[in-house]
């Protein structure tokens, strides 16, 4: 399986279209009946969201590897992908047991604006440092089963001007339940070594809040590199293991990030926006951003008001 290229998976739309699915009601969200999703038997497929997977599923009937971690999911366990994470599934030539479970898919740009946006990667399920999956009693599934029932519901009705954090607050809600559990199921877990994907992250957030981007441009990867005591080669072979990238494209995803945040809360212009994030031209910062995006940082903004 190592051999698959991962296909990324860049909208949600796309997601149901590939899976057989009809067309999702709201482009940025979406609730999955995992029997419904069309799977072929003995099949391997290696994967890339640019969206947050959060699922309970049982019957695939196969096993699935996500960082360095196999997992069997014919018990039923539930399972949390943030974008960019590398997943592998490989199901079983022959399989008579039923599929049965949900998945809630979450594009990042569902969350701007809103609290949830700034705390999501702070919950540590969504890491690839964990390295078991949260098995649940019935209680446990049932009281998940109801907050997504009501999220499905919610954006299945007429949308307004409260429906996005109505949602917001029933997926925080999600969230904070699956931390308790997961606090009751794993309290003495040991942390699987991807400390190194930590680290990068940390250095890269501090990089993009500090205003040392006007004065030396954006990180280089043999700078990131050398703050972690690794060559760039090296570097680049583990984060290609482990999440399918490149480290000028985590550099990148990083930056979107930071000027989607820009463009969503202030009112800084495109030009100044494009300063405060190390660029000497803004052509440059808005070409790269619509290659990104599919949309122009005016657009991206337009999108909020």
């Amino acid at each position: 399986m190592a051999d698959i290229t991962p296909h990324r998976i860049k909208t949600i739309s796309e997601f149901h279209q590939l899976r057989g699915l009809p067309k999702p009601e709201h482009p940025l969200i979406s609730v999955v009946d995992y029997a419904a999703i069309k799977h072929r038997p003995g099949a391997k497929s290696s994967c890339i969201f640019d969206f947050y997977s959060i699922s309970i599923k049982r019957g695939i009937g196969g096993k699935m590897l996500y960082g360095q971690q196999q997992y069997d999911f014919d018990e039923g366990v539930m399972f949390f992908m943030a974008p960019n994470q590398v997943f592998r599934i490989e199901t079983d030539a022959k399989t008579t047991e039923e599929r049965s479970g949900w998945m809630l898919l979450v594009h990042p740009d569902f969350l701007w604006n809103t609290s949830l946006a700034k705390t999501i990667r702070q919950y540590k399920y969504f890491d690839y440092s964990v390295s078991e999956a949260l098995f649940l009693s019935e209680k446990e599934e049932l009281t998940l089963n109801n907050v997504i029932e009501n999220i499905r519901q919610e954006y299945h009705s007429n949308i307004d001007k409260f429906s996005q954090q109505i949602i917001i607050s029933q997926i925080e809600t999600l969230l904070n339940y699956s931390e308790r559990y997961y606090h009751r199921q794993f309290i003495t877990r040991k942390i699987s070594n991807h400390k190194i994907l930590d680290q990068l992250e940390d250095l890269l957030t501090a990089a993009f809040n500090s205003d040392d981007l006007v004065k030396n441009g954006l990180p280089t990867v043999q700078h990131i590199a050398g703050a972690l005591n690794l060559s760039p080669k090296y570097l680049s072979s583990l984060l290609k293991v482990l999440t399918g990238q490149t480290v000028q494209q985590q550099i990148h995803d990083k930056l979107i990030e930071k000027a989607k945040e820009k463009l969503s809360v202030t009112t800084l212009s495109v030009s100044e926006i494009a300063y405060e994030l190390g660029f000497e031209h803004s052509q440059s910062f808005s070409k790269l951003f619509k290659s990104k995006t599919s949309l122009s940082p005016l657009e991206f903004r337009r999108s909020f008001n």
